[in-house]
C-alpha cells in the first residue's frame, strides 16, 4: 500500500510539475482572491481586524476545490484507469498517494498565502509562524476529504459541477477548526480543542478514504 501510494504521489507531482497548472493558474487565482478579500476590508480596517484567518481559510477552500477538481481530472483520464488496472494497484494506496499529492500541493499554495496575508492582511508574522502547525493538519484533513469525496465526480456518472456541493459540508468544520486555532495563535486563546478536532478529521478521513476509495471510483 505505501509503495503504491508513493508512486501514485510521485506520478500526480510529476504531471503537476511538467503541467505547471499549479504556479500559473492555482496560485495567481488564490493570489488574486486574498487580495479582494484584503480590498473589501479596506486599507483601513485590514490591520484592525480579527477576520483575517476566516478570510484566509475561505481562500484556502477555494483553492483546494481547484485543487481537487484537478485531481480527479488526472485519475479519470482512460490512459491513467487503464495503467491502474494493468498494474493491479491498491485502492487504499491510490488514496493515499493522491491525498499525499494534494497535501504537498496546498502546502506550498498556503505558504504563498500566508506571505498575502502577512502583506495584504497585516497578520502579524510571529502569530502567523505559530500557527503553522495546525495549518499543516488543516490542510492535511482537506486533502483527505477533498479526495475522498473527489472521487464521487469522477467515478463515471458524477458531474463535476457537484464537487462544491459535496465537498463544502466535508470542509465546514475544517474551515472553523482552522480559523479559531490561527485565531488562537494570532489574538490569543485555547488551542488544544481545535487541534482535537482537526486531528479526528484526518484520521477519519484517512481510515474512510482507505476503506471506501475503491467503492466510490467504481460507482
Amino acid at each position: 500500500m505505501i509503495r503504491a501510494a508513493l508512486l501514485v504521489a510521485a506520478k500526480d507531482l510529476r504531471i503537476e510539475r511538467r503541467s505547471r497548472v499549479l504556479l500559473w493558474q492555482v496560485v495567481p487565482f488564490g493570489v488574486m482572491a486574498l487580495l479582494i478579500c484584503g480590498l473589501a476590508l479596506g486599507p483601513a480596517r485590514a490591520g484592525h481586524t480579527t477576520a483575517a484567518p476566516g478570510l484566509f481559510y475561505l481562500v484556502v477552500v477555494l483553492v483546494a476545490l481547484l485543487m481537487v477538481n484537478r485531481s480527479q481530472g488526472v485519475e479519470s483520464s482512460a490512459g491513467t484507469r487503464n495503467s491502474v488496472a494493468t498494474l493491479g494497484l491498491d485502492p487504499a494506496g491510490i488514496f493515499l498517494g493522491k491525498a499525499l499529492a494534494l497535501w504537498v500541493e496546498l502546502a506550498l499554495t498556503a505558504m504563498v498565502l500566508l506571505g498575502g496575508s502577512v502583506v495584504v492582511l497585516h497578520t502579524a508574522l510571529r502569530g502567523t509562524l505559530i500557527a503553522l502547525p495546525s495549518i499543516v493538519v488543516i490542510l492535511a484533513a482537506l486533502a483527505g476529504a477533498g479526495t475522498l469525496y473527489g472521487a464521487l465526480t469522477t467515478g463515471g456518472t458524477g458531474p463535476s459541477t457537484l464537487l462544491p456541493v459535496i465537498c463544502l459540508p466535508a470542509f465546514a468544520p475544517l474551515l472553523i477548526a482552522g480559523e479559531r486555532s490561527f485565531s488562537a495563535s494570532l489574538y490569543g486563546g485555547a488551542l488544544w480543542e481545535w487541534w482535537v478536532i482537526a486531528l479526528v478529521a484526518l484520521a477519519a478521513y484517512l481510515a474512510l478514504g482507505i476503506l471506501l476509495y475503491g467503492v466510490l471510483e467504481e460507482t
